[in-house]
């Protein structure tokens, strides 16, 4: 008798978990979704989004629109804040970079990573020295003895104030002797127009914000800030390929750099809602048109996500806070 009253109710518990396992899986946004850049319009992570919006429309990938909006004030901040002021919206993703670390460790701003919900590192960036083709320098050596003779007078771009491409610059000063005079902008897009221009003499720009001009001869790329070099070998110049590009240690300059490619939501989301979005993501990877995109840009294919990518935030973050504190841009607490 009481085998014949467990079997129906094993039965009924199973059937029970399979609904609510298969209701889980089912869920996708109900209404569009909007897409954060906590950054200004033609910068790396603009042109990311743009593009992965444009491979989840192509491969309808998902059934609700994806919008792209730029919230670049502050530094960044106004995108980091919009997202922690959203707790539990599901219809909300931001991308971002190492400025998740580096704006509140230089910042009073009430913003900590693990405010949101991690979906998953796409991709690593690297970043190039870059000159006016014009000015002639051919390795960093011949531009770091011309900075050296002339102390606080060369123009050093990059985006914003404390983060990335400000650190690096730091770094080189430290390693070299040499002495910038740093100019904040709000994107890469904006450096590398002014380099263009020549109203500064090089910037540290991420490949994809200074491939154009690359490409048009505009831009000198003098070495890339990462312990081995790009490894796409196809002609983007008339002459030069991203791994004819050698690193920075190759020619004496012992600064080594590189920044993620991250997606996040806002906290309190249900995981199956973070699941969504990780699976997502998985598949905008797999297209030819991100693979694409990868070799053009100069990214390294790199996907972490669930307890790996947080625990990788945890070290990456406390790198970042080390490499803040020797340069000077921690904010006294």
């Amino acid at each position: 008798m009481k085998k014949n009253l467990i079997q129906p109710m094993k039965t009924g518990l199973f059937l029970t978990s399979m609904c609510v396992a298969l209701s889980a899986a089912a869920w996708e946004p109900s209404k569009p979704v909007e897409l954060v850049v906590p950054f200004s319009a033609g910068g790396a992570s603009d042109q990311m989004a743009r593009s992965i919006q444009g491979i989840i429309t192509k491969h309808n990938l998902m059934k609700q629109p994806i919008i792209v909006t730029n919230k670049a004030g502050a530094s960044g901040a106004e995108g980091l804040l919009d997202m922690k002021a959203s707790p539990g919206d599901p219809n909300k993703i931001i991308v971002s970079s190492s400025s998740i670390y580096t704006t509140p460790l230089a910042t009073n701003l009430p913003f900590n990573w693990r405010d949101l919900t991690p979906i998953a590192v796409i991709a690593q960036d690297a970043f190039v020295l870059w000159t006016n083709t014009e000015a002639g320098y051919k390795t960093p050596s011949d531009y770091l003895a011309a900075v050296k003779q002339k102390p606080d007078t060369f123009k050093m771009g990059g985006t914003s104030s404390k983060r990335e491409d400000h650190m690096i610059t730091m770094m080189i000063e430290k390693k070299t002797g040499t002495k910038f005079l740093y100019i904040p902008y709000k994107g890469g897009g904006e450096a590398a127009t002014q380099l263009s221009g020549k109203h500064i003499d090089s910037n540290t720009n991420n490949p994809s914000e200074s491939v154009s001009q690359w490409r048009a001869g505009q831009h000198q790329a003098l070495c890339v800030f990462s312990t081995k070099r790009i490894a796409y070998t196809a002609k983007v110049t008339a002459t030069q390929a991203w791994s004819d590009i050698p690193t920075c240690k190759e020619k004496g300059l012992d600064v080594n750099y590189e920044m993620i490619r991250i997606f996040m939501m806002p906290g309190g989301v249900k995981p199956e809602q973070a699941q969504f979005y990780v699976d997502l993501l998985k598949k905008v990877t797999e297209t030819p048109e991100w693979k694409a995109y990868l070799e053009k840009n100069a990214l390294q294919a790199d996907f972490m996500s669930g307890t790996t990518l947080t625990t990788f935030l945890a070290k990456d973050e406390q790198l970042h806070r080390e490499i803040m504190k020797d340069a000077g841009f921690l904010i006294a607490k």
